[in-house]
């Protein structure tokens, strides 16, 4: 397989052009795929292109996080933890250690999904060109439980619910190395389209992530339900991030993954907490999700543990 090793955003944007392929970060996810033999290269290894990297400040108290910056790096900056706690709680749970330090935050949130089947070159299903989900007649006991497009694998980026509940922006290179408007980081996103994870065209290169001026008074919590407590892909994760204001809570913004083909914003509980709730009115908030969720024969317990998930959550950042 052909590797280049670019040292700017121009470079690399290049080559992505010229060449094809993926590009490589950390490799967790790339690496382990190219083994598997679902992905044969090219690759532009971004290692040296120190503009993707790092945490910046602006004027306006805002941060910009550079897309090669690792989950380790995110996790504990001590000025991040400050301004944005839901960010770093939820880096702090992810994968382990050794993954940490090399994992990026760009790779977590294009990685692509783990459902077995496309993961073993045995099976074809959408995402490798096929033409159906053989999950869906098959062992998809870690699917979706809103079924609502195509492919039932959920979306594994942990990093993409903390930016939802920041209202963040994402920063994309195209193919001419230019960087565009900044765009709502759930654009990343279309659960309608089952042939990919993510909607950047080839050639196109994810740079930095745009957090919006913190929020004083803030607090926060992430909780993933997993089947052992290590080392782990979560059934379900929620964040919860809750602003106050002399006292008084002006805002709840709560986000959940591995139930749908992307990371969900909770509206509707989020508008049951948006008259200055109590910690005891968060059990209310979330008692419907079981009713609105969709699930397939096998997935029909995450309906209920996603319930409890979220509840936690919230209870844990309200109180």
């Amino acid at each position: 397989m052909t590797t280049t090793i670019p040292t700017d955003i121009a470079e690399a944007a290049a080559a992505l052009r010229e060449n094809g392929g993926e590009a490589r970060a950390g490799g967790t996810d790339v690496m382990a795929r190219a083994n598997a033999g679902l992905a044969a290269g090219p690759f532009t290894d971004l290692a040296r292109v120190r503009a993707l990297g790092g945490i910046a400040w602006g004027a306006d108290g805002g941060a910009r996080i550079g897309a090669t910056a690792t989950i380790a790096e995110i996790a504990s900056d001590p000025l991040l933890a400050a301004a944005y706690p839901a960010l770093t709680a939820t880096a702090r749970a992810l994968a382990t250690p050794q993954v940490r330090a090399v994992g990026t935050l760009g790779g977590n949130l294009l990685q692509r999904n783990r459902c077995w089947y496309f993961r073993n070159p045995a099976f074809s299903c959408h995402q490798d060109g096929g033409d159906g989900c053989p999950a869906r007649a098959g062992d998809h006991r870690n699917g979706t439980v809103f079924d609502t497009a195509p492919c039932v694998a959920p979306h594994p980026s942990s990093m993409a619910l903390a930016l939802l509940v920041y209202d963040a922006e994402v920063v994309v290179a195209g193919a001419d190395g230019a960087e565009s408007a900044p765009r709502p980081a759930r654009d990343l996103y279309d659960a309608a389209d089952p042939t990919r994870d993510h909607v950047l065209a080839p050639g196109e290169l994810l740079t930095g992530v745009l957090l919006p001026p913190p929020s004083p008074g803030e607090t926060a919590a992430y909780r993933r339900a997993t089947a052992r407590s290590r080392a782990e892909w979560p059934l379900v994760e929620a964040v919860a991030r809750v602003v106050r204001e002399d006292g008084a809570v002006t805002r709840v913004a709560v986000a959940a993954g591995g139930v749908a083909r992307t990371p969900m914003r909770l509206a509707a509980v989020e508008d049951a907490l948006s008259d200055g709730p109590a910690p005891s009115d968060a059990a209310d908030a979330v008692a419907g999700i079981p009713g609105q969720c969709t699930p397939l024969p096998g997935t029909a317990h995450k309906a209920e543990l996603m319930r409890g998930t979220v509840l936690d959550v919230l209870e844990r950042a309200l109180a």
